[in-house]
């Protein structure tokens, strides 16, 4: 599958919340599996792993029942938590490309018959996934509930390649995300959060800016871009704390 593919889905991807219970076929899974064998790390320094499970593995009263989930395992590393949104947000959108239904799931782990750990590596977050039983796509741009491009940036003239940058899902739907600097190099931002919403969705909301990156990235491809990420510490605007900075060149 192709970024361009992955890029145009993103304007109808949606979360599905109805599986149809029957297991995919086994092509499908083996499809599936190789394709996160390669996707793109943010940062390739970082060991990571997957496990495919059925629902008899996984544990929460939250849980959306599906056939399938996805769980995601990593080194406990700086950059970490973004680096898992980024990576699994290319799974969500392949998933979505091929007509499945998935859905983030926050609060949901591997149970006891399932090691927390793998190699070391820590258990970070799970996506469900299979046949929906409900429709896979929005029909309409006007279907997503997001922030206008106005409240989520301060740079001028980025309309184009921030727009599917904005459709990026988020824990809740709190879009946490700010971009300022130029259209050469961004400053990316969260918002700082109160202490309670810090406990619900502090951890989410770094894992959400790997989701928005992901979308940024394939949307500067489309526009002839590559981007660069630099995790290290940097300004940001009032009320934020910065979280990287992506600079744009020619490809």
């Amino acid at each position: 599958m192709t970024n361009g593919e992955l890029y145009s889905v993103i304007f109808k991807r949606k979360s599905v919340r109805r599986f149809d219970m029957t297991p995919l076929g086994q092509e499908k899974l083996d499809q599936l599996k190789t394709f996160m064998q390669g996707v793109k790390r943010l940062d390739e320094s970082i060991k990571t792993e997957f496990s495919i499970q059925s629902g008899n593995e996984v544990s929460s009263i939250f849980a959306i029942k599906a056939p399938h989930y996805i769980s995601f395992y990593s080194e406990k590393k700086e950059g970490y938590l973004i680096n898992a949104g980024f990576i699994m947000q290319q799974i969500d959108l392949y998933l979505s490309a091929n007509q499945l239904g998935s859905c983030w799931l926050g609060v949901a782990k591997p149970n006891k018959s399932v090691p927390q750990g793998r190699d070391g590596f820590e258990y970070v977050i799970m996506l469900a996934f299979g046949n929906p039983s409900e429709p896979v796509h929005r029909t309409g741009i006007e279907q997503f509930k997001r922030n206008s491009l106005t409240e989520i940036t301060s740079i001028k003239g980025a309309e184009q390649l921030l727009e599917p940058v904005r459709l990026a899902p988020s824990a809740a739907n709190t879009q946490a995300w700010y971009f300022s600097g130029d259209a050469q190099e961004i400053i990316v931002s969260r918002k700082k959060l109160n202490i309670i919403k810090a406990q619900l969705y502090g951890r989410m909301n770094i894992i959400d800016i790997g989701i928005a990156l992901c979308h940024l990235w394939l949307s500067a491809e489309q526009q002839g871009k590559a981007a660069e990420f630099d995790l290290s510490g940097g300004p940001a605007p009032e009320g934020h704390e910065y979280m990287a900075k992506v600079r744009l060149r020619d490809l």
